[in-house]
């Protein structure tokens, strides 16, 4: 994996999370991983919009809602969901 291909939490927490087609989810609050691989599973929402609210998303203990990181396609300025995967 070449350098540029690694993020470092801090560098994605606070950023908005955006579905491909624009629509505002929230800003990134936390990141969820496997502790044994390390394998990246879930984005927690902060100050989820009411359009993610009404999506009805899996969400912790602390019923932050919840997003697959699988569902990411892009690290940039935003991160970039596919919202099919969400749902």
């Amino acid at each position: 994996m070449a350098e540029e291909d690694k993020k470092f939490s801090r560098q994605i927490i606070g950023k908005t999370v955006v579905s491909k087609t624009g629509k505002r989810f929230g800003e990134v609050g936390d990141v969820v991983f496997e502790t044994g691989s390390g394998e990246l599973i879930h984005i927690v929402l902060r100050s989820p919009t009411p359009y993610a609210d009404k999506l009805e998303l899996e969400k912790n203990k602390e019923n932050e809602p919840l997003i697959p990181f699988s569902a990411v396609i892009a690290m940039g300025d935003f991160i970039v969901v596919a919202e099919e995967d969400i749902i």
